[in-house]
Parts: C-alpha cells; structure tokens; sequence
C-alpha cells in the first residue's frame, strides 16, 4: 500500500493515495492555452504537478501522466462569450492559429525541460481530438442533458444535481452573469458550451463540421474528451489551478459523470495556488508576461526558479520577487557546491553513521509523503548539506533526495565555478579529504604539498574542497 497522503479538492481533506489500478498511477493536468508565452506563474502547476509525479515514482508505481494543449476553443470570457484566444492571437501576429500554437507550444516545452519536470507520457492537443469531443457531447444530447440556443449547443446544469458540491456554489443566490455572465438563450447563468457557432458573418481558421453545424467544440469538453481516451473513464489524479475549480473543473465534473453514469469520476483532485506578484496573482491578461528567459537574462538559471518553489507548499500562495530569487540563487548555489563536492567522492559512508543516515530519510521522505511538503523535506536536505556527515553519506542522501527535487543534483554546477574534472588529481583530493576526517593531517598535508608542486591550488570551502590549476 503506498504511503502516500494528498490533499482532496472535492472532499476537502488529506487521504491516503491507493491507486484505482494496483501498481499503476494515472494522472490528467491540466495544460497550457498557448496563444502567448508561459508566464512563471503559468509555470507553477506543472513543477507542482511533475513534485505529484516524482512522488508517484518514488512510491514504486508506474506513472501514466497526460497534460493536454488547449489550442482552440478558449475564450476571453468563462461565460462562454468573446474571441477565442487561439483566433485573435493569430489575427494580431499574422500567422495562421496553428503557427501559433505549435511556437508557443514549444516554448513551453522547453521551459518545462530547463525546469527539470519529467516528460508526461501524453501530450494532446484539442485540435487532434475533435472526433472525441463530438463523440461526448453526443452522448450527453443522447442522455438529455443539452438544449441548442443560436450561438451553440449548452449543458443544462440542472439536470445535474451534485453540480455545485465541487466547488461548493451558492446556486440558489447567483443571479443571472454573477459567475459566468450571460448568454442570449442561455437557461441557467451556469449552463456552458459543448459546441459553439462562429458569429454570423465571422470567418475563422478553426472550425469542424459536427451533427449540430460546422463550428468548433467549447473549452472544457476538451479535458474531460482527452482524459476519458488516455486514462480511462475513472481514474486517479486531476490536477490544475485554483482558478479552475469553480468553473473548468466543476463542468467537467459535470459532463463527464453525466456522460459516462460514474461518480466519482476522478479520486482525487489537486490544486495549486497562485504565485503572487505585489499583492495580485501573475495573470496574461493583466499585461503580466514575467517569462522564465526574463529571470535567466537577469542571471537566474532555470533551476533557481524551481529552487525558489520549492520554498513553499503547493497549496499555499507564493510571494514573488527578485529579492527572493536572489536569495534562492544563493541558496542554490551552495547547496550545488555541497552536491559537486561530495559526488567527487567515491566509497560507502562509514556503519557508525548509519542510523543518522537512515533517520534524516526517513524525515525527508516523511515530509514529501505529507501532501508533497516541500519546505520540511527542505529543512531536512540542508541538515544534510551543513551537517556533520561525511561526504560520502551526503553523496548518497542527496542523490536519494534528487529523486524527487529534480534540482539537478546529480549533474548541475554552480555557474562560473565549473570544476574542471581530473581522475587522477579527483582522487588524490578525495584521499586528502579523508584523511582529514581522519584527523591524519600529516598526510593531507603531503597531499597538499605534492598537488602544489604541480601547479594545483586546493581551497577548504564550507561547501566542500575544490581545486584549480595556478594562473
């Protein structure tokens, strides 16, 4: 059974994880709308979701992990009302929404990869799964629970009783466009689009034939569409932003129960908060396009940033500043210099260390069991870092631990003190090191005078020995 504790959106409360399928976990995010760059805070759900991932995997479970690509079909409005992002974006550059798409998509992807988030198994795209998302909304006409107004085909909520218990809605007191705004023909203010028409008159680059006119599917029928094919009509994990709960989350609920007759149709639902920048959340459509080139043009590589959001519990909003990333560089930084000073080091720590090596572990591997608690499983990395532990215990920790920090550990340098690599003169500086833990100074002694009479400097640093050949 997995040791594993995560927090529950729907039931509000943490529960153990049990896989659905013995041995295997399967996880849907949701993904970006790559109309414009990813900002950091774009960013934040997928380290959140690749800390879930890493957990998984440390659990001994296989991993099956889909994040789609909204790439149609997303407007400017959850009312189901305005340009869709993809169109105007596209009519705004001058290139078609599939330029578009495929440029920004790729953006970020590789920013995802600098971040060192683990690959999903499945990457889909909206506009390679429309057959799917007919197929659904098919279903749910067959079912009764749709109706048809001049812009489109909508979901009546009413027919779905548990509709508010997601995100715990105030039905009854919602007047008309409180939540969603308002639609001409719309039933119910919450009611939302399974399919949309184009305006009369309105050409656009993306548009479908379908059973009810040519047009092109709503935003959240795409998540519930994908899911369904790549994970099953029941499955573990969903995860997404807090902003999703109250309406992309809470109709997808809907549609999907009410076209596949489960409940409920996922386990368990994650969320992570925003990422705060002076006060408000990072948002595109306030101007806010703080991109992760930004903080590397300022001096901050990519793994700095998942250092810094590692400080703090996904589910709890995060400051933003570049006074904080500096303070997360230069942590960072010493944590590498730790890291690349003990990886030097060859052999087994020694039995009388044992039992503190197993007791920080089991702290560290506590904490990330704990609801993916990253600021205790980062107090228990630094009791190793600046601890009494000899180098060949830290090198066999913080490997463990990279497992699921992914802060690159195992191969990263701090930047402009790259360790120029030599096995003969690594081992004779691994041989210096310990003897001196073995208080068998004469010996370092001579090591160090032998390195210096051919033009090798070794520098003591809190952070471990380094060496570098005389200028």
């Amino acid at each position: 059974m997995s040791a594993l504790v995560l927090f529950d959106t729907r039931t509000r409360r943490k529960q153990r994880f049990e896989p659905i399928e013995p041995g295997h976990a399967r996880v849907y995010s949701c993904g970006p709308t790559v109309y414009a760059p990813q900002h950091i805070g774009n960013l934040r759900p997928y380290l959140f979701a690749d800390l879930l991932k890493r957990a998984l995997l440390a659990e001994g479970l296989r991993v099956t992990h889909v994040i789609n690509i909204t790439d149609v079909g997303h407007l400017t409005s959850d009312a189901d009302a305005g340009e869709d992002k993809m169109e105007r974006a596209a009519a705004q550059a001058g290139k078609t929404a599939a330029e578009i798409a495929a440029f920004y998509t790729e953006q970020w992807l590789r920013d995802r990869r600098r971040l060192g988030c683990l690959e999903a198994e499945v990457y889909c795209k909206a506009t390679d799964h429309i057959a799917e998302q007919i197929e659904m909304a098919q279903r749910l006409e067959e079912r009764g629970y749709t109706y048809r107004i001049e812009d489109g085909l909508y979901f009546d909520t009413s027919k779905f009783p548990r509709y508010a218990e997601f995100a715990r809605l105030d039905l009854a007191g919602q007047e008309a466009g409180a939540r969603i705004g308002d639609v001409a023909g719309k039933r119910h203010p919450q009611d939302f689009a399974l399919w949309k028409f184009a305006p009369p008159g309105v050409e656009r680059q993306q548009e479908w034939d379908s059973p009810w006119g040519r047009g092109f599917p709503g935003w959240h029928l795409e998540c519930s569409a994908m899911s369904v094919k790549y994970l099953g009509a029941h499955f573990d994990i969903h995860t997404g932003g807090v902003d999703h709960i109250a309406v992309h989350h809470t109709n997808e609920i809907a549609q999907s129960e009410c076209a596949l007759g489960v409940h409920p149709w996922v386990e368990v639902w994650m969320h992570n908060e925003f990422l705060d920048l002076g006060g408000e959340k990072l948002s595109k459509s306030k101007g806010h396009t703080l991109v992760l080139d930004d903080l590397v043009a300022r001096g901050f590589e990519p793994l700095v940033y998942r250092y810094f959001f590692l400080q703090a519990h996904y589910r709890q909003q995060q400051a933003f500043s570049f006074d904080e990333m500096a303070s997360a560089a230069k942590g960072y930084r010493r944590l590498l210099g730790v890291a690349v000073a003990a990886r030097g080091v060859g052999g087994e720590p020694d039995a009388g260390e044992r039992d503190a090596i197993e007791k920080v572990r089991g702290e560290f591997w506590d904490a990330v069991r704990d609801d993916l608690n990253a600021p205790r499983a980062m107090e228990a990395l630094w009791r190793v870092a600046r601890g009494d532990f000899s180098d060949a215990a830290k090198r066999e920790l913080l490997l463990d631990f990279e497992r699921w920090l992914g802060l690159g550990l195992a191969t990263e340098t701090p930047p402009g003190d790259a360790q120029e690599s030599d096995p003969r003169i690594d081992a004779l500086v691994a041989e210096r090191r310990a003897a001196r833990a073995a208080r068998d100074f004469a010996r370092a002694d001579a090591i160090r005078d032998a390195l210096k009479a051919e033009g090798i400097e070794i520098e003591d640093t809190k952070e471990g020995t380094k060496w570098r050949r005389a200028r």
